[in-house]
């Protein structure tokens, strides 16, 4: 396996799921108790945020190991690469890890890339934080916020080397599609927070919603498709349950992977 993602050109993915959860911050199946704005131009959130059951594990690892592996949000705040970690490399920020399996098999296949993992569901967060301290993970920080805020507040523009979006919620009602995370608006932060040849990497499970976001993508004029339409797979990137079921229900996993000009 690669031991670094900077300057990959192909194949692209990344998909988290866990054996009691998706891997998305905005998945239907992900527990949630309030709906919560956004303050993206349509004033709404991209997910809905309910309570769920923590299991005893989860409940100790968000207690004991947050303050050292978390990043307090703070919107007066920007964080650089070098204060997060102390060292320089590539940072990826991945926007709703769910239960972080996916994402701390990454880590330990990519141990010279930083991560940085956004996500507000709770056991998802007590999950990924005992599987850092399970396999001595140093390249993984956690911000338990939501995305749309912490991406516009704290990383400095060009600062990014990717941004994956595994599986978010595809709200498939029309009149839902304004809670889709891959509005436009969303994609030019993501641009902006990129630095130049750095990448968004969006994969689902859900034809429509992939459609639509390579549609959104595309008219990005920051970036630039890194396929002529559906990227494959990186050999990095472990196909997850979550992905497994899709499959077995004949669902086409998309992938799409645009970088910075």
């Amino acid at each position: 396996m690669e031991n670094s993602i900077t300057g990959l050109e192909e194949p692209h993915a990344a998909a988290n799921a866990d054996t009691a959860a998706p891997e998305s911050t905005a998945s239907t199946l992900a527990m949630a108790t309030h709906e919560r704005m956004s303050d993206r131009a349509v004033g709404i959130r991209s997910y809905v945020l309910r309570s769920g059951r923590m299991t005893a594990m989860q409940h100790k690892a968000l207690a004991q190991l947050y303050a050292q592996h978390g990043v307090a949000w703070d919107a007066g705040r920007s964080i650089e690469p070098r204060e997060l970690f102390g060292e320089e490399a590539p940072l990826v920020v991945e926007v709703g890890f769910g239960m972080g399996i996916a994402t701390a098999a990454i880590a330990a296949a990519l141990p010279s890339t930083n991560f940085l993992g956004i996500e507000v569901y709770a056991p998802g967060v007590g999950k990924l934080l005992s599987e850092i301290e399970r396999l001595g993970l140093k390249n993984i920080k956690i911000c338990r916020h939501d995305a749309l805020e912490v991406i516009g507040a704290m990383p400095p523009s060009g600062s990014v080397t990717g941004f994956h979006v595994f599986f978010p919620d595809p709200w498939p009602k029309k009149r839902h599609h304004k809670r889709r995370i891959m509005s436009a608006e969303f994609i030019r932060l993501l641009s902006e927070r990129l630095k130049p040849g750095g990448y968004v990497y969006f994969v689902s499970d859900w034809e429509e919603y992939a459609e639509w976001t390579l549609e959104r993508l595309a008219a990005e004029p920051l970036l630039a498709n890194a396929y002529e339409r559906w990227a494959t797979r990186e050999p990095w990137r472990p196909v997850t349950k979550f992905e497994q079921r899709a499959l077995i229900e004949g669902r086409a996993i998309r992938e799409l992977k645009f970088i910075r000009v």
